[in-house]
């Protein structure tokens, strides 16, 4: 059995060590870095508490379920809806690849636009390349609901990219 010592170095460790694609998931959820950050810190707290029970290995799926579920959750507030009041995205802290930057900001805004659990499917199944079965497992329902919301959500993108998408065809 580990101590206390032990356990919170070991979190310590894996919280460094998965911050950034934590991150960078919560924000390819949200569409907001300030948002994002709130997110993790959240999901992180949540997972610190039950660290003890955590199967190492299973870890980063695990606290990539809480990250989608505390975003869900926080969507759901009234309150964070209000709080919204610019369109323009925050300067990230990440350095944005040169290549591509005008399809990438298009997705994002396009993602943005999304219902949250078509936008939390879409990221996992494409963005973070899970399987249908881990998106399932990472969002606490069934494969056919994956894909469905996969269906509907890539549907809404092609509308909403329109000619966004024409030099990616070519």
């Amino acid at each position: 059995m580990k101590s206390k010592e032990q356990q919170e170095a070991e979190f310590r460790s894996f919280a460094l060590a998965q911050r950034d694609n934590l991150r960078r998931q919560a924000y390819l959820l949200s569409g907001d870095w300030y948002e994002a950050d709130d997110i993790v810190q959240k999901a992180l707290t949540k997972a610190f508490a039950v660290w003890k029970r955590v199967d190492p290995v299973g870890a980063p799926a695990y606290v990539r379920r809480i990250v989608v579920n505390v975003y869900l959750s926080h969507r759901r507030l009234a309150w964070v809806r209000r709080e919204r009041t610019s369109d323009e995205v925050p300067a990230a802290r990440l350095d944005p690849p040169q290549e591509g930057v005008d399809l990438r900001l298009a997705v994002v805004a396009a993602l943005d636009r999304l219902p949250p659990r078509q936008r939390a499917t879409l990221v996992l199944r494409y963005w973070e390349d899970l399987s249908v079965d881990d998106t399932a497992e990472a969002m606490g329902c069934s494969t056919g609901t994956v894909k469905s919301q996969c269906a509907k959500g890539l549907s809404k993108m092609r509308e909403f990219l329109g000619d966004s998408l024409a030099p990616v065809r070519a």
